[in-house]
């Protein structure tokens, strides 16, 4: 099992120099308690798969990928509590030999289970929450060095799961799990703009987990990628809302080769091994490109797309691929599917950062009367306050925030979030 972390001084992406004086990788949590208690401003990092500022300090950065890795199942529970640095990948695939899953992955497996949770990062499909709502426990140390263990129907706790590293350091996560389960993942090219667009719907609740891929060059939307349980029924055979099956293993971006994505052409397997699109023995590309994720309502989806559409133009230079896909609605107080149905619309840029910000800033132009919640871990130029407004909890997850660090020992400095 792989406890990672990041010792570079950067990030995932390259785009961001962290400025903290000093770096620390505890071995106990006792050890950890002391580093909280003593630091004067300090920051979490996991795998550093963000691409702002969310997780810089001017004073400390802590990691807890020193801490034994470890995983515990519950079976009466149906539960597993896992160390906060341990990877998806690694985690699923403990998972599975017990004959247990997830609900949910996201696309790639290489990333930490506490990092993705604190940003509400998600998989995808309509009936299935983003990766923070299979939370049913956190245990954290604070930032005047305590414990603390916050458990689901205690108050507070869905302000304290998707947090942004704003109320302590997370130790371990305790998930909810399910029997295991196989999944058929089925790529079809060339959807038609138009069919999206009439049967959007239809064509997004059709499997477990879909994504649709996007240069925004054309009338045509690129891939979709069904992931279709096997105890679903398997599609059938020819075209599909206009899209024809593609022939052999394809990557999202066509000139990139398939063989670090996860098995295609409708080929049984288990559910760690297909809902996310890329494999984890496959290390992704690091410093090749920048990221956005905008989050709008559900109802608002093809209004949203058309808009974004307008701009193709703008968009396509500076975009390797888009992806779209949904997400449940949640009880989570900052999730960006807090209390709706959710389509985001991800844009993986090319790594420019000049030439790119101008563009994002476009998209939330276009975007803004849908109300977007920008992916907290993601390029955005949205001013906070904007965004907090989006979010009906927001006063009240500051006065948590202020319950467990008085000080602002933890506090991010959020207007450098944006542009790195």
């Amino acid at each position: 099992m792989t406890a990672p972390s990041n010792d570079a001084g950067r990030n995932w992406a390259g785009n961001i120099t962290f400025r903290a004086a000093r770096r620390h990788r505890p071995s106990t949590v006792d050890e950890l308690r002391t580093v909280m208690a003593d630091a004067e401003h300090i920051r979490a990092i996991g795998t550093a798969h963000s691409f702002n500022r969310i997780a810089d300090s001017t004073g400390d950065l802590v990691s807890v990928a020193g801490l034994r890795p470890s995983i515990a199942i519950d079976a009466k529970a149906a539960t597993v509590t896992v160390g906060g640095a341990v990877r998806y990948g690694d985690l699923a695939s403990h998972l599975y030999a017990a004959g247990y899953a997830l609900h949910n992955l996201g696309s790639l497996p290489h990333i930490s289970i506490a990092g993705a949770v604190a940003t509400g990062t998600h998989g995808s499909g309509d009936r299935n929450g983003n990766l923070a709502t299979a939370v049913r426990a956190l245990r954290m140390v604070t930032a005047d060095g305590d414990l603390v263990t916050l458990r689901r129907g205690e108050a507070g706790f869905d302000g304290a799961v998707v947090a942004l590293g704003l109320l302590g350091v997370v130790v371990d996560v305790t998930l909810a799990i399910e029997p295991a389960f196989e999944v058929r993942q089925f790529v079809f090219e060339r959807l038609p703009w138009s069919r999206l667009v009439e049967s959007f719907d239809e064509i997004l609740r059709d499997a477990y987990s879909t994504s649709l891929f996007t240069s925004w060059s054309g009338p045509v939307v690129d891939q979709v990628w069904r992931k279709k349980r096997t105890d679903e029924p398997a599609p059938p055979g020819g075209d599909w809302f206009g899209a024809v099956p593609a022939t052999g293993p394809l990557h999202p971006i066509r000139s990139m080769p398939a063989d670090n994505c996860t098995a295609q052409l409708g080929a049984p397997g288990p559910w760690h091994e297909r809902l996310p699109h890329f494999r984890l023995e496959f290390t992704p590309s690091a410093g090749d490109e920048l990221q956005s994720e905008f989050l709008v309502p559900r109802e608002h989806a093809v209004a949203a797309l058309t808009a974004v559409d307008g701009i193709r133009d703008r968009i396509a230079p500076v975009l390797q691929i888009s992806e779209l896909r949904s997400v449940a609605a949640d009880e989570l107080w900052l999730s960006p599917s807090y209390r709706r149905e959710t389509i985001g619309i991800h844009f993986t840029w090319i790594p420019d950062t000049a030439a790119v910000l101008p563009v994002v800033a476009a998209v939330e132009e276009v975007l803004a009367p849908f109300a977007p919640r920008p992916h907290w871990g993601k390029i955005f130029t949205t001013p906070l306050d904007a965004v907090a407004a989006r979010y009906e909890r927001w006063d009240d997850f500051q006065r948590l925030a202020a319950t467990y660090d008085p000080g602002g020992k933890l506090r991010s400095q959020y207007d450098a979030w944006q542009s790195g």
